[in-house]
């Protein structure tokens, strides 16, 4: 069944779950900022984006290149939540 552009987009329904108005604690704040996709994955991000690029991509490969956009997504919104925390907490002190 094709997909309808009203659909959210996984970041998107990841953004409404933790977009509650609690801001993280600093320790999970900063742990969160730390999160880094290890050199490995990105090499293989890069080679699956040139393959893209290329036209050559496997199905099998699309997908998992999705993945890894998709949780990347997840990562930024985490990230900018966590910048979100510590900057109100600054704010405060």
């Amino acid at each position: 069944m094709p997909t309808t552009l009203n659909q959210p987009a996984d970041s998107d329904i990841f953004a409404r779950v933790i977009a509650v108005d609690d801001p993280l604690p600093v320790s999970l704040a900063r742990t969160v900022l730390d999160w880094k996709f290890p050199a490995k994955d990105l090499g293989r991000v890069r080679r699956l984006q040139a393959k893209n690029n290329a036209g050559t991509i496997t199905e099998a490969e699309r997908q998992l290149l999705e993945s890894y956009v998709r949780v990347g997504q997840f990562v930024a919104v985490m990230q900018a939540k966590a910048r979100l925390a510590l900057k109100s907490r600054r704010g405060k002190a």
